[in-house]
């Protein structure tokens, strides 16, 4: 079990971080405005969060062998039977939710300081 999640971590996160940095690259891009650039990223983060909420959702309707992370375990290391299949989706939805709860946090970082410069500016 073990194994199924360190590889779940490994492939979902790289999913994640490939969408991160799309995310800080927009922000960037709108840093004339540190307002709009904060804002844009915790709209764009909530985003990420959701749909990872809604691949958590969807991982135990999913089949285990069409799944990234099954090609990349070991064939050794791979469940089988039908309760295999319930701690290979058990496991992969906890990793879904996992990466979807920090970036629920990271987008309400994002909220509070794109807050906290309007306030600063005095657009409030």
């Amino acid at each position: 079990m073990e194994k199924i999640r360190n590889t779940a971590i490994v492939c979902i996160g790289r999913a994640v971080m490939f969408g991160a940095l799309a995310i800080v690259l927009i922000m960037v891009s709108l840093s004339f405005d540190l307002e709009l650039a904060l804002f844009a990223g915790a709209a764009l983060t909530l985003a990420m969060a959701e749909i990872l909420i809604i691949k958590a959702q969807i991982a135990p309707r999913q089949n285990p062998k069409r799944t990234e992370v099954w090609t990349c375990l070991d064939k050794a290391a791979r469940p089988a039977g039908a309760e295999g299949k319930a701690v290979f989706t058990a496991v992969l939805r906890d990793v879904y939710v996992f990466f979807a709860r920090n970036s629920y946090a990271i987008a309400c970082s994002f909220f509070a300081a794109s807050l906290f410069v309007r306030i600063a500016r005095g657009a409030v």
